[in-house]
């Protein structure tokens, strides 16, 4: 079953730099990236089984229907094998992109500060990337410790490619934490081409989460640091693309380069007055970094 949804978007939306961010992060396998179009595909696991979703952000038309004024939306193409429940996809797609967020209202607490003052200026309308599958987004982040970007999305795409399921279009899920826990340390190694350290950590976070460690549960940010090989800074990532609009990995490299600070303490010193939007402030921060570039050129 092929659907298409086109979902509302509020304006301002930096399109540029969530499109570089989501071509930069690609998984080889479970995701595909068409920067000709501007079009992101990715494979999702539903309650009803897979289906891979097609997202563009559509340019500001005059809406058709009485009402005046430019609107954005974001055409999102669903293409389904089983029962999956479309309102589930587009629920997901909207936290995926951090749809709900009123940009007027982060962009306003920003405009003062001198540091993200001209960010907002340049990028208006700065979202925060969140993920569809919060296991697959753990499993990259530990992948992604201490090497580039691009090395932790081969690694990633070579777990999808070993170990997960079919999808619509000819992508794979992302492994499930099942899945993933029935493999021996070893394997996982060998497969990923990673270090020992490394494969254990997935392993261990394969086996918690199969045993039910999740976001929703209070204990989510304890269990996880239990685990070896995650710190601090894995945590605050995660709560980050997880939702958590205040999250704010301060021990992150390229935030304390950002903000010319030595220390993980005073990156966070420097945050108190961000507040409850520090996300943001990283997004802003790391954009003017990363996809700066790309972004003023897109």
């Amino acid at each position: 079953m092929i659907t298409t949804l086109r979902i509302p978007v509020a304006e301002p939306v930096a399109v540029g730099p969530m499109l570089a961010s989501l071509r930069s992060h690609t998984v080889p396998g479970c995701e595909h990236h068409n920067s000709a179009t501007g079009t992101h595909h990715r494979a999702i696991r539903t309650n009803g089984g897979a289906a891979h979703v097609a997202v563009r952000f559509a340019d500001p038309a005059t809406p058709d229907d009485g009402r005046h004024g430019d609107v954005r939306h974001l055409e999102v193409h669903v293409e389904t094998a089983g029962r999956a429940d479309v309102e589930e996809i587009e629920e997901r797609v909207r936290k995926w992109l951090d749809l709900g967020v009123d940009p007027s209202v982060v962009d306003a607490a920003f405009e003062p500060d001198p540091v993200l003052g001209p960010l907002v200026q340049t990028h208006p309308g700065l979202r925060v990337l969140g993920t569809t599958d919060w296991f697959a987004t753990a499993v990259s982040t530990v992948l992604g410790q201490q090497v580039s970007v691009a090395a932790a999305c081969t690694f990633a795409g070579r777990l999808v490619a070993a170990f997960g399921d079919g999808a619509p279009g000819g992508l794979r899920c992302f492994p499930t934490p099942h899945r993933l826990a029935t493999v021996e340390q070893s394997e996982l190694r060998a497969v990923i081409g990673t270090t020992q350290s490394r494969a254990r950590t997935v392993a261990e976070l394969a086996r918690v989460a199969a045993d039910g460690v999740a976001p929703e549960h209070l204990s989510f940010a304890a269990d996880l640091l239990a685990l070896p090989g995650i710190g601090p800074w894995t945590v605050d990532y995660l709560a980050l693309r997880l939702g958590d609009r205040d999250a704010y990995p301060s021990g992150d490299l390229v935030l304390r380069r950002a903000l010319q600070v030595e220390s993980a303490r005073e990156a966070a010193e420097r945050a108190e007055q961000w507040r409850p939007w520090r996300a943001y402030a990283v997004m802003h921060l790391w954009t003017h970094a990363t996809y700066s570039p790309p972004a003023s050129s897109a």
